[in-house]
């Protein structure tokens, strides 16, 4: 019973997804909305990959990593190099641009997730800017002044990424290896005293999320008609960092939903350059006073419409269980 409610509750959300995709699609052909407007349904929708892409490396694995903008500059340059170096199509440009930024996950968390905590921070920290000072002294991608790229990115690509991305999160955070990883943040020294290889399940997490970030790169690099490595810097992986904290650390629907209102606060303050930011950030303090676990905490979004059974931390049988 429990699986045909799932199985159900799936395509239930599949088609509204696909009725919002529709009725977005409407309203853009038919000229309904400007260009104003397509520019941040787009910046919400990567601010989501990124946000969720995140969730599943801190939220649901608990590794504390602030180097996501470095992923999201890989892909962003591999993609954009794809299409404009070597005349490649944009789907393949994009799938290139997620492989490449895994391979950089791989590469960075072999050697750095076997460290916890602050110094896994100022490990990853450390990849970000790295890979910016490098960006900055390559003259095949234009070095400081940036790389020009063609406007590719469109409603059904950023949809379609956005669409894959929850779905395999949230069906990876669901499976073995998800509650592999939910017990590595809990308690990683009772996790591998299970047998569970905390390391191999870290770093899988942080190749996948890697793997996501670089698409949303290379949805990024096609929108903004130019990157630069100034676009990619630490407050970037802040901004980033944010989403996840702000929603709730281990709550996708929480990333998702802090995404989206944290993109419309930074869009719609851009009038204010002067208090942008303090509004910004008062915005935060506020949220965070009040609801210091994030705004949904470790609970996710469909949990609120289980009547009777929404229990803090899962509760199922008469055991408690930590659901992501």
């Amino acid at each position: 019973m429990t699986t045909l409610k799932r199985i159900n509750g799936f395509w239930i959300s599949f088609v509204l997804a696909l009725v919002f995709f529709i009725v977005v699609q409407l309203l853009i052909s038919g000229g309904m909305l400007n260009t104003f407007y397509i520019n941040t349904l787009f910046f919400m929708a990567i601010n989501i990959i990124l946000a969720v892409s995140l969730h599943l490396i801190i939220g649901i694995t608990g590794q504390f990593s602030i180097g996501h903008a470095g992923f999201l500059a890989v892909g962003a340059y591999a993609s954009a190099i794809m299409t404009m170096k070597l005349q490649m199509p944009f789907a393949l440009s994009l799938l290139v641009g997620g492989i490449v930024a895994a391979a950089a996950g791989l590469l960075i968390g072999i050697p750095s997730l076997r460290l916890k905590g602050d110094y896994l921070a100022i490990a990853t920290l450390g990849f970000g800017e790295i890979v910016r000072i490098i960006l900055l002294n390559v003259d095949y991608v234009g070095g400081a002044s940036g790389m020009t790229v063609t406007h590719l990115t469109s409603w059904p690509w950023v949809f379609a990424c956005l669409l894959i991305t929850i779905i395999v999160i949230a069906n990876f955070t669901n499976s073995t290896h998800g509650r592999a990883c939910i017990s590595i943040r809990e308690d990683e020294i009772a996790a591998d005293s299970m047998g569970i290889n905390t390391t191999y399940y870290k770093v899988a997490a942080f190749v996948i999320g890697s793997f996501f970030a670089g698409i949303a790169g290379g949805l990024y690099a096609h929108n903004f008609y130019i990157i630069q490595p100034t676009n990619f810097g630490f407050l970037k992986s802040f901004d980033i960092l944010i989403f996840v904290v702000l929603g709730g650390l281990g709550s996708m629907s929480g990333a998702v939903i802090a995404a989206i209102l944290l993109t419309i606060v930074s869009t719609f303050l851009q009038d204010y350059p002067e208090t942008r930011m303090i509004i910004y950030s008062l915005v935060l303090i506020l949220v965070m006073i009040y609801r210091p676990k994030g705004l949904l905490g470790t609970r996710e979004l469909t949990s609120f419409f289980r009547l009777g059974k929404a229990v803090e931390g899962g509760k199922q049988g008469g055991n408690k269980q930590t659901v992501a």
